[in-house]
């Protein structure tokens, strides 16, 4: 009993913080966030109180003093990465709920053509199903994307170019990856916004990557407590929930 009532603490305690996170997310279209920091080197004893992201409901918060004394670009290698993380976090939840409604492409999953798409179970027990090394493959190509494009190339020989980005995590990189008639009307896009809504954008994706990391976080240790239905009254029926309706 009290291993039981541990288990239904700790869900208890994960719903709440992904509800906090998640009202965090959505508080980023409630007000504007606080005006961009002018951009200081040198001093080490900076406030980053005033910084994207430090908004309602609760405001600057650092628990772990991450940034405390640490400089412009420390706290901008942090910046890049939280960015990056609740990026890769939002596409992972999107994936996780798409398997779990049991959507699933057409054709096969193996070169064999012994496994089909329509076969494979949602979350960690697809591992168990798709062939052998499949996790491997996948780990390398997320990988390869994420050192060949997913990064900043101002500044270094391979990209002979003065454009540098606005703010840590801006990977546009003069949109190169994109055909040469499309570059200028995708960076136009953005061009065409004004400073505020450049702040609500950048604030919003901050905002929701962290509701996304632990939202993902949740998702995998409620499939692992082997209940999910807590979490997703509608049902799942990809991971052996069935449809509330």
């Amino acid at each position: 009993p009290g291993f039981v009532t541990h288990l239904i603490y700790i869900s208890t305690m994960l719903r709440a913080v992904v509800l906090l996170l998640a009202a965090t997310a959505a508080s980023a279209f409630m007000g504007a966030p606080v005006a961009h920091r002018a951009a200081i080197k040198s001093s080490m004893s900076m406030s980053y109180a005033e910084e994207v992201g430090a908004q309602r409901p609760l405001g600057f918060w650092d628990p772990l003093s991450l940034v405390q004394n640490a400089d412009q670009d420390r706290f901008d290698k942090l910046r890049f990465t939280e960015i990056k993380h609740g990026r890769i976090s939002m596409l992972a939840v999107v994936g996780y709920l798409i398997g779990a409604s049991d959507i699933r492409w057409g054709g096969y999953a193996d070169v064999a053509k012994t496994i089909k798409f329509s076969d494979v179970p949602g979350g960690f027990e697809s591992f168990s199903v798709l062939p052998s090394g499949y996790a491997f493959w996948l780990v390398a190509l997320l990988g390869g994307i994420d050192f060949h494009m997913a990064r900043d190339y101002s500044g270094e020989e391979e990209f002979p170019s003065e454009w540098t980005p606005e703010f840590p995590g801006d990977i546009r990189n003069e949109a190169r990856h994109l055909p040469a008639n499309a570059q200028s009307g995708v960076l136009q896009m953005w061009e065409n916004l004004t400073p505020a809504e450049k702040l609500s954008k950048r604030a919003i994706e901050l905002n929701n990557g962290r509701a996304a990391m632990m939202g993902i976080l949740a998702l995998m240790v409620h499939e692992k407590l082997g209940n999910l239905d807590l979490i997703m009254p509608l049902g799942a029926p990809g991971l052996g929930y069935p449809a509330a309706f």
